[in-house]
């Protein structure tokens, strides 16, 4: 077991979502303008937020399907290809534009820096997906969609999101189990009146201070859980956290318990390289 939270086989989950390919190269620091570094390591994969958490999800429940868009090219159609590799059952689309790709580097202390190249490519409610089999998961884990899309995944029995999708989670108004934000990021921040009906609980990310939450008037906080192997990077610890929390509450754990389950989840990706090993 590459962790301590156990593989539970019988429960599908899924994830709602976008896909990057992204070229990860390892160095010492970012460069500062004008500088010329060198790269120690480089590698291609389908990443970003939707398949960080499908890989997640992969390693916790088993049975996982991967709700998501690629650019009709070859990049996108290689993308999928990869990630049905990876032993993922994939709900896809393509659309008539680029594949979206992104480049990201790793530093010596761990930090990602990510710059995006084309736009989200997301699922729709109307393109012809396997939507009704999301009233059979255990939870949904949303980081990219249409309003519709939204309330689709709003069958599953616990359904959480990143409040990088504040604008189409308010036009959707469907009640979120979690809502799972950064404390140091201002693109991801949720205030009270933000959606209506509120979430039913506000998680707050604070890396390696752990995080606190709001669930309705009570208030608490998790701790960051140890590594289990030496530092490699952060890159995918926030959507792997979300991903794992949306499993657990939907297997009907507590709150504490659930952020337990994330926490230890963010903590085993921080020891893989982008995605690599991670399955």
């Amino acid at each position: 077991m590459l962790f301590n939270v156990p593989a539970v086989e019988d429960v599908r989950c899924a994830v709602v979502g976008h896909v990057e390919v992204v070229e990860f190269a390892r160095v010492d620091h970012v460069p500062r303008p004008g500088e010329i570094i060198q790269a120690q390591e480089t590698w291609t994969e389908p990443a970003g937020g939707g398949a960080v958490a499908a890989t997640a999800l992969q390693r916790l429940a088993g049975d996982v399907i991967f709700f998501t868009a690629f650019g009709d090219d070859e990049v996108g159609h290689r993308a999928e290809q990869e990630l049905r590799a990876r032993g993922l059952r994939i709900e896809c689309v393509y659309r008539d534009e680029p594949q979206r790709r992104g480049f990201t580097y790793l530093d010596s202390g761990g930090e990602r820096t990510i710059t995006v190249i084309g736009r989200k490519l997301v699922p729709h409610a109307d393109d012809p997906l396997s939507w009704a089999e999301l009233g059979e998961v255990a939870g949904v884990y949303l980081c990219g969609a249409d309003p519709g899309a939204v309330r689709e995944a709003r069958r599953a029995a616990a359904l959480v999101a990143t409040a990088r999708e504040l604008p189409t989670l308010k036009e959707a108004g469907v009640e979120l189990d979690a809502l799972v934000q950064s404390g140091s990021d201002e693109s991801e921040r949720y205030r009270p009146g933000d959606l209506d009906p509120p979430p039913r609980r506000v998680v707050t990310t604070e890396a390696r201070k752990g995080g606190h939450y709001a669930e309705g008037d009570r208030r608490g906080r998790w701790a960051a859980a140890p590594l289990p192997g030496p530092l490699v990077d952060v890159y995918g610890a926030g959507d792997s956290f979300a991903a794992a929390l949306a499993f657990a509450l939907g297997t009907g754990k507590s709150t504490d318990e659930a952020l337990a389950v994330a926490a230890e989840t963010a903590a085993h990706q921080m020891t893989n390289p982008g995605l690599r090993g991670g399955v």
